[in-house]
């Protein structure tokens, strides 16, 4: 996976997050992962999630996740949260993802997941609205579909 992500989201370790080895929980990686895709949405595409779902437009769920564990985040460590779109499909998308600690370029955690689209009020799944598809082509530059 290269390091060259155009989007990341900034998060402190908050002691609620760390276990009795001293080192983040496991699980709480999803959480920054859930976190960084929100902020990819709203503040790399410009999309606002709550008026796609409320509208009836768009809203998506986890499919897959694949998470890599390289290293441990600590109490206190700042982190930052990388995220991309590495491909689109009709119904899916499917996001890579980084965690670095602040100043540092070796990851602490690699991972991939795969959202579907859906329908926020049938819960059906459906196609990526073009809205989103040109929004995130036109964030990410030309270098979809090239990793």
């Amino acid at each position: 996976m290269e390091h060259d992500f155009r989007f990341s989201h900034k998060l402190k370790v908050r002691y609620s997050e760390i276990d009795g080895q001293k080192i983040v929980f496991n699980a709480h990686y999803l959480t920054y992962l859930d976190i960084a895709i929100a902020e990819y949405f709203v503040e790399g595409l410009q999309l606002d999630l709550l008026t796609l779902a409320e509208d009836g437009t768009f809203d998506f769920v986890v499919a897959k996740s694949t998470l890599e564990y390289k290293n441990s985040a600590r109490l206190n460590d700042w982190l930052n949260i990388w995220c991309r779109t590495k491909k689109m499909g009709n119904t899916s998308m499917t996001m890579e993802f980084m965690i670095t600690r602040e100043g540092e370029t070796e990851p602490l955690i690699l991972a991939e997941i795969i959202y579907v689209s859906i329908n926020p009020i049938t819960h059906e799944k459906q196609a990526v609205p073009s809205l989103v598809k040109q929004r995130i082509e036109s964030f990410e530059k030309g270098c979809l579909y090239k990793r």
